[in-house]
């Protein structure tokens, strides 16, 4: 039984969280899907990510390809994870199901703080996820550190 652990970037852009994020999951043993919404900007990321960390790069790929199977990240839109992701990363108000968090270790959800739209969709996205008895973390970044506010 998995959790969803809510990330409300307020100091630091999503490139830069979500590498730090990939390294911990990725550092756990975990395969992980990187979900979003639009093609263009999972193209955006897939960019970033292969400028990686300043020691190293992050081993993904974008979905659709001959390889997905393969791939310890994998950058898609749809909500298939083809490479047997155990967490599943969404962005940019990417919808994670209460099953979905059920049979994951770990689903985490990014979120634009200073996107009232993404605030919103994230608040949305929190009461589904617990009303349907999913175990919740809130983690802020407000102070310059992440600190975990709520837990459900």
């Amino acid at each position: 039984m998995g959790a969803a652990y809510f990330y409300h970037l307020t100091r630091r852009p999503l490139e830069v969280t979500l590498l730090q994020l990939l390294d911990k999951a990725l550092a756990a043993g975990w395969r992980v899907a990187v979900r979003g919404v639009d093609a263009a900007r999972m193209d955006w990321l897939d960019a970033r990510l292969w400028l990686g960390p300043e020691d190293g790069f992050v081993p993904h790929g974008r979905a659709g390809g001959p390889h997905d199977a393969d791939q310890p990240v994998l950058l898609t839109t749809q909500s298939a994870c083809p490479n047997g992701a155990v967490c599943v990363m969404a962005v940019d108000g990417a919808e994670v199901t209460p099953d979905e968090v059920q049979a994951l270790e770990r689903a985490c959800i990014l979120f634009d703080g200073n996107d009232e739209a993404a605030l919103a969709a994230a608040r949305i996205q929190w009461k589904t996820l617990t009303a349907a008895g999913c175990a919740a973390q809130y983690w802020s970044e407000e102070t310059g550190k992440w600190q975990k506010k709520a837990e459900a």
